[in-house]
C-alpha cells in the first residue's frame, strides 16, 4: 500500500482525526507555553528595564536566576523562605489530613461507632467546599485586636483574646488545608479498608495478638499504598494553594510560593515569578512521576488473595456513644459553622460587636453609604456583583462546554486507538495541565498570550483567555470521565451500527453518548462547579470588565471590607452547593458511597 492510500485509510477512521487534531492543539496549548515560560525567565520585561542596567526591553539576561537564587538576603526573602514554607504547611497539611481522615475511616468501616451513614455523608462536606471558605470561616472565628481590628466569634463568645500564631500564619493554614483534605484521606483509605480481607486479622486475633500489633503489623502495611498515594496528592495540591495562604498568612507577613508568586507577577519583577512558577510546576510534576512509579513499583504487592465475608468489627463497649457523639458533633462543626459564620459576619455593621443592635441588612440590599465600603451597594444590589455572577456562571458554562465535548472525544478516540503511540502522546498531553498548580498554570497563559503569538493576537484581559485556561486546565477531568465510559463499553455495539452504515457523528449522539450519558455528563458537570469556585487559576488573568465572583470576594477582603467578603462567600457556596446536589441527582454518583455503613 502506497503512502497516500494509507494517509487514507488513516483518516478514514473518525478517532485517528480526532487523535491527530488533539495532539496537534495540546501540543500548542500545553507544551509550548511551558517553552514560553521558561523564555520569559531570561529575558527583559517592560516594567523591569529600571531593575536591569542598560538593558532593553526583550533583550537576554540571567539577571533574574541569580537575583531568585544567589542575592544573599533579597533571595532569602523572596524565595528560600517561601520555598521552606510551602514545604512545612504542605508537609503538616498531610500529616494532619491523613490522621484525620485515616481515623474517621478506621471508625466507619472497623469498629462498631453508630450513625456511620450520616457521618459518611457530613464528612465529606469540606471537601466539596472550596478550601478558602474555611479560611474565611477561620479568620471570622478566631481574628483578634492586634491583627484583625475586631474580635472574632469566638472571643466574643468566651472573652479569650486568641493569640497570633492561632489566628494568622502557618498554624491556621495547616489545620484549614488539613480539614479540607481530610475526607480525601477519608475516601482513598476507607475504601482500602472496606474491601480489604479480614482474614489476617482474623488469624491475629486467634493467635491472641493485641489490637495495637494487629493495626500496626497487619493493617497499617495492607493500606500504605493509599496512604502514600494519598500523602503525594494532597501535598501536591497544598502545594499549590494559593487563597488559604493568602487570607491567613498575608497578614502577618507569612508567604509561600504561589502568595509570593502573586506578588511578583502583579508588581514590577515578573521575571522572577515566571521562575517560581516554573519551580512549582517542576516540584508538582516530580511529585506526581514519583507517585506513578511508587503505584508501578507495588503492582506485586499482594497480601489478599481473597475477600473474608465475615468482617468482625471493633468493638468500642463503653467508648461507643461518647466516641459516636463527639464524631457526629465535629463533622458538624467543620461543615455547617463556616456557613453560620459567613451568615452572621455579613450582617454586622461594626466587626466584632454582635449584639443584636449591630445587625444589619445593609451588605446585601442596603444602598450605598460613603462611610461604609467606599460607596458600595449591598451585593444584591449592586451591578458588579450582578457582573461577577454572570461573568462567573458563563465562564463555568463555556468551558464545561468546551472541556466535556473535548474529554468525550478524547476518551472515545484514546480508547478506540488503545496502545498506539498517538493514543499514549494525546493521552499524557490531556492529563499534563493536572501536574502544574492552578497558579502557575495561569502565569504559563498570562506568559504566553499577554503579547501577540504567530497570528494570535493578545488575548490579555479579555473573556477568551479565561475561557482557554479554564477548558485546557480542566481537561485532565473531562478525558477521565471520557476514556472511563468507553471502557466500560463495548465495541461490538459500534461496531453493529458500522455495519449498518450508521454515521459516526449518529452513532456517538444516538448510541454511544445516551448508553454512557451518567459518564460523559459527569466530564461535563465536574468542570462547572470547579470553574465556578476557582480562584488561584484566574486571580492572575482578571480585569475589570471579566470579573468574577471569587477575585471580587478576594478583591474586597483585600480592602478589609469583610462584610462583603463574607456575603459574595456564602453566594458562592450554596450555588456550589445546588449545582453538586444537582450532579447527584442527574448522575447518581456519591463519592462517599461503599464507604459508609
Amino acid at each position: 500500500m502506497t503512502i497516500g492510500n494509507q494517509v487514507r485509510a488513516f483518516m478514514k477512521k473518525p478517532h485517528n482525526v480526532i487523535l491527530l487534531v488533539l495532539g496537534i492543539l495540546l501540543v500548542f496549548l500545553t507544551l509550548f507555553p511551558l517553552l514560553s515560560l521558561i523564555r520569559d525567565t531570561f529575558i527583559v520585561h517592560p516594567s523591569e528595564v529600571m531593575s536591569v542596567r542598560g538593558a532593553k526591553i526583550g533583550d537576554i539576561t540571567s539577571f533574574h536566576w541569580k537575583k531568585v537564587f544567589l542575592d544573599g538576603e533579597t533571595s532569602l526573602n523572596m524565595f528560600y523562605r517561601p520555598f521552606l514554607n510551602t514545604i512545612a504547611t504542605s508537609l503538616w497539611s498531610c500529616l494532619v489530613a491523613i490522621a484525620l481522615g485515616g481515623a474517621v475511616a478506621w471508625l466507619v468501616t472497623r469498629s462498631d461507632i453508630s450513625w456511620k451513614s450520616f457521618i459518611s455523608m457530613v464528612f465529606i462536606f469540606p471537601y466539596i467546599m472550596p478550601s478558602w471558605t474555611i479560611a474565611m470561616a477561620w479568620r471570622n472565628f478566631f481574628r483578634n485586636h492586634l491583627i484583625g481590628g475586631a474580635q472574632g466569634l469566638f472571643t466574643a463568645l468566651t472573652g479569650i483574646e486568641t493569640a497570633d500564631w492561632f489566628a494568622y500564619g502557618m498554624f491556621p493554614i495547616v489545620i484549614v488545608q488539613g480539614i479540607h483534605y481530610a475526607p480525601f484521606a477519608y475516601i482513598l483509605i476507607g475504601g482500602i479498608l472496606r474491601n480489604m480481607d479480614a482474614n489476617l486479622e482474623e488469624a491475629a486475633v486467634i493467635l491472641k495478638a493485641s489490637r495495637f500489633k494487629i493495626l500496626s503489623r497487619i493493617t497499617l502495611p495492607i493500606v500504605m499504598p493509599a496512604v502514600l498515594s494519598t500523602f503525594l496528592l494532597v501535598f501536591s495540591s497544598c502545594m499549590s494553594s494559593f487563597a488559604v495562604p493568602a487570607f491567613l498568612g498575608m497578614p502577618v507577613r507569612f508567604q509561600v510560593l504561589t502568595t509570593q508568586l502573586y506578588r511578583t507577577l502583579n508588581g514590577l519583577n515578573p521575571g522572577y515569578g515566571y521562575i517560581m512558577a516554573f519551580v512549582m510546576i517542576f516540584l508538582g510534576t516530580a511529585i506526581l512521576l514519583f507517585q506513578q512509579w511508587f503505584v508501578g513499583s507495588r503492582k506485586s504487592f499482594t497480601t489478599v488473595t481473597g475477600k473474608s465475608s465475615n468482617i468482625a468489627l471493633v468493638k468500642l463497649k463503653g467508648l461507643r456513644l461518647p466516641l459516636s457523639v463527639i464524631l457526629v458533633a465535629f463533622t458538624v462543626v467543620i461543615s455547617l459553622l463556616p456557613l453560620i459564620s459567613f451568615a452572621v459576619e455579613s450582617f454586622i455593621m461594626a466587626p466584632g460587636d454582635y449584639s443584636l443592635s449591630n445587625f444589619t441588612t445593609q451588605f446585601w440590599v442596603g444602598e450605598g453609604r460613603e462611610d461604609i465600603g467606599g460607596g458600595e451597594p449591598g451585593i444584591l444590589r449592586n451591578k458588579y456583583i450582578y457582573l461577577g455572577l454572570w461573568n462567573s456562571l458563563r465562564l463555568s458554562v463555556v468551558v464545561s462546554f468546551i472541556s466535556g465535548t473535548v474529554g468525550a472525544l478524547a476518551g472515545y478516540a484514546i480508547v478506540r486507538k488503545r496502545g498506539s503511540k498517538l493514543s499514549t502522546l494525546v493521552n499524557n498531553l490531556a492529563f499534563f495541565p493536572y501536574l502544574m498548580p492552578s497558579m502557575a498554570f495561569g502565569a504559563i497563559y498570562l506568559s504566553m498570550f499577554a503579547k501577540q503569538n504567530f497570528i494570535i493576537p493578545s488575548l490579555y484581559g479579555t473573556f477568551a483567555l479565561l475561557v482557554l485556561v479554564g477548558s485546557v486546565k480542566y481537561l485532565p477531568f473531562a478525558s477521565r470521565s471520557g476514556m472511563n465510559a468507553m471502557l466500560q463499553l463495548s465495541n461490538e455495539i459500534e461496531e453493529a451500527a458500522l455495519i449498518m452504515g450508521v454515521p459516526w457523528w449518529k452513532r456517538m449522539t444516538r448510541i454511544i453518548f445516551p448508553i454512557q450519558r451518567s459518564s460523559f455528563l459527569s466530564g461535563y458537570l465536574l468542570p462547572f462547579i470547579s470553574c465556578m469556585r476557582e480562584l488561584a487559576l484566574f486571580v492572575l488573568l482578571i480585569v475589570p470588565a471579566t470579573r468574577i465572583l471569587t477575585t471580587m470576594l478576594f478583591q474586597y477582603n483585600e480592602k478589609g471590607w469583610n462584610q462583603y467578603a463574607n456575603a459574595i462567600n456564602l453566594l458562592i457556596v450554596l450555588i456550589v452547593l445546588i449545582f453538586n446536589w444537582g450532579i447527584n441527582k442527574l448522575t447518581g454518583a456519591s463519592i462517599d458511597k461503599g464507604i459508609g455503613g
